[in-house]
């Protein structure tokens, strides 16, 4: 009966968020998009990437893909590090 009652409690908890009117991110259509959600939503949310856009450069997107996995151990590959980079500079810079 626990269990139950738990599950239900959980289930209602997840609508009342999902009702809290959270807008879903979508990126930018380009080449390289897959790439981009594949890695960097898997450990953050994407709001990153346009909260931080008007900041980063093609350089400062380079450093931050990076920083991503030197700092923060992102397990992306150096291709797809490559391509991660060039699509935030070129779809999402000043």
């Amino acid at each position: 009966m626990r269990i139950i009652a738990a599950t239900m409690i959980a289930m209602l908890a997840g609508t009342i968020v999902a009702a809290a009117g959270e807008v879903p991110i979508e990126l930018k259509p380009g080449a390289g998009l897959e790439t981009v959600e594949g890695n960097c939503a898997a450990c953050h949310s994407l709001d990153y990437i346009q909260m931080n856009s008007p900041f980063l450069d093609a350089a400062g997107w380079n450093g931050e893909v990076t920083k991503m996995i030197k700092a923060y151990g992102a397990p992306i590959g150096d291709a797809d590090a490559k391509v991660v980079a060039d699509y935030l500079a070129q779809h999402y810079g000043p």
